[in-house]
């Protein structure tokens, strides 16, 4: 099982991709929540109200959700983050059962 950490501008966005990745069935389940942010970019320090979309997936899902996730994405260099996990037996058995 992975969770895939991707950062968006607004909660719209975030609950659009979400929405999309599980109609699509790409995932089983997702959670979103607000963060504040500090960054590099074009040669400063940025701070931004940002919204995190995480998505609860298997790994070999990961290549399709990046692709599908860039397409609609609206930065230039979206924040797509794999990160594996463990999942007790029962929740990573609905989590397959639901993106079969």
């Amino acid at each position: 099982m992975i969770l895939i950490y991707i950062t968006n501008p607004n909660k719209q966005i975030a609950v659009k991709i979400g929405k999309f990745l599980l109609e699509k069935r790409l995932c089983a389940c997702i959670n979103i929540f607000p963060i504040e942010s500090a960054y590099w970019w074009k040669g400063k320090i940025e701070q931004a109200k940002e919204w995190v979309l995480i998505v609860k997936t298997e790994e070999s899902k990961y290549n399709k959700i990046k692709e599908e996730v860039k397409k609609i994405h609206p930065y230039t260099t979206p924040c797509i983050l794999k990160i594996k996990v463990d999942a007790n037996k029962e929740y990573l058995n609905w989590l397959l059962g639901e993106i079969k």
